[in-house]
């Protein structure tokens, strides 16, 4: 039992540091604003957000938020989209 966990622990760190080999197809979270908590969404359409300001302009504070949080992690999958495309 133990050895099979070390063997998928060591499989997860190599798929960490090989980004290509995942495609983030869809996320949801909920980010707590000053007034009120909203709904941040990233699909294959791009960045979606419940705010009122979200609505006129296409981004927003909650939505610049994730980007930020997530960082590498999408400038890697968004570049390697891109690459393909």
């Amino acid at each position: 039992m133990m050895s099979s966990l070390i063997g998928k622990i060591e499989k997860s760190r190599q798929y960490a540091q090989q980004p290509e080999r995942i495609d983030i197809e869809s996320l949801a979270c909920a980010v707590q604003g000053d007034n009120s908590r909203h709904s941040v969404s990233l699909d294959t359409q791009g960045w979606h957000c419940d705010c009122l300001f979200f609505s006129d302009y296409a981004t927003c504070s909650h939505s610049m938020a994730m980007q930020r949080v997530l960082g590498k992690m999408l400038e890697t999958t968004v570049q390697l989209k891109s690459a393909v495309a």
